[in-house]
């Protein structure tokens, strides 16, 4: 076996000497001990490819040595050799952490059959360390490409909030109100957006948004923007913990912008105080609720949309992309809008 070292430890030394030379013709580099002590001992002083354990032994049995080598760090296979065909001592051995056992007799035939045991033994360690490096090497590569994600979601992130401020400075400039409300539209649709991928590259995961987290910061940055002290708008969040694919946490949050954004300008009266509730919970394991709802002046059946209509044909591209039901509660005082779709 290519110089593999074996460790065979016997009180019996006629078979230690038996074992050492038919061992040695079968490639094997031997060392013996002639105790359970002593075997331990010797394990723990030099690196051993294999041992090989006798179950009687005088003092201290195999059971008990086995048991003092598996405490050792980076201890090899162990093959358990008994003189007793009771299945009870195998089991207790194999329980005890020996990787196989062989039935001692007289001949070659013992030998044969250790230098089997030994083969597979070396056989599965080697797989299991060949494993153990493929393994490792997977690791390293998701590390690598979990790193370049984030690093790919924060630029873009970056990139979409510099496109928001260039729609900023435009909507600035212009003196047409509606043109400037237009653009601000606009880049708090941008800003859903980066919301999301600032989600991905600053949190744990790399491909999936805690929708929690992300709709709290959304829903803030809308307060920061809707809410003024002539016309105060309380916006209130209660979403549970669901994480969500970045296409539809993106679809969602454009959803949540729209319809939270449509409720702070048209559901209360610019000078009257109002409140807009968002709620996102689970229905079952695989799919969601949100329900965002007012207590403002509520939509005429059969009325056109205010403003431009757009906002309204965002919402519905954007339901239709997670494969939801939106649809609105005539019971609600208010608007009270409900989207069901697929996690």
């Amino acid at each position: 076996m290519g110089g593999a070292r074996v460790l065979y430890i016997d009180d019996d030394a006629g078979l230690c000497r038996l074992a050492t030379r038919a061992l040695q013709r079968l490639g094997y580099t031997v060392e013996t001990a002639q105790s359970g002590p002593e075997g331990v001992a010797k394990a723990k002083a030099a690196a051993f490819d294999l041992i090989a354990v006798d179950h009687f032994m005088p003092g201290q049995d195999g059971l008990a040595t086995l048991a003092e080598l598996r405490a050792m760090p980076g201890l090899p296979p162990i093959v358990y050799v008994t003189g007793s065909e009771e299945s009870r001592i195998a089991v207790a051995a194999l329980k005890a952490g020996a990787v196989d056992y062989v039935v001692k007799s007289i001949g070659e035939d013992f030998f044969s059959l250790l230098d089997n045991a030994f083969a597979q033994a070396l056989a599965t360690r080697r797989l299991a360390e060949e494993k153990a490096a493929v393994d490792e090497d997977l690791r390293q590569s998701n590390a690598r490409l979990e790193t370049l994600l984030k690093e790919v979601n924060h630029r873009v992130a970056n990139s979409l909030q510099l496109v928001s401020a260039f729609v900023h400075m435009q909507s600035s400039a212009l003196p047409d109100p509606v043109a400037k409300a237009a653009l601000q539209d606009t880049q708090r649709r941008i800003q859903a957006v980066a919301q999301v991928h600032r989600r991905l590259y600053t949190g744990d995961g790399v491909d999936a948004v805690a929708m929690d987290d992300y709709l709290a910061a959304l829903i803030d940055e809308l307060q920061e923007t809707w809410s003024t002290p002539a016309a105060p708008r309380r916006l209130t969040l209660a979403s549970e913990p669901i994480e969500m694919k970045t296409d539809r946490a993106v679809s969602l949050g454009v959803i949540v912008n729209e319809l939270v954004s449509n409720a702070c300008k048209y559901a209360y009266a610019p000078t009257a105080a109002g409140e807009v509730r968002i709620a996102l919970v689970r229905d079952g394991d695989d799919r969601f609720v949100l329900r965002v709802e007012d207590d403002g002046c509520g939509i005429e059946a059969g009325a056109s949309p205010k403003g431009t209509g757009l906002g309204t044909k965002v919402i519905r591209a954007m339901a239709q992309s997670l494969q939801g039901d939106l649809s609105y509660d005539p019971a609600h005082r208010g608007v009270c809008a409900v989207l069901s779709a697929a996690c």
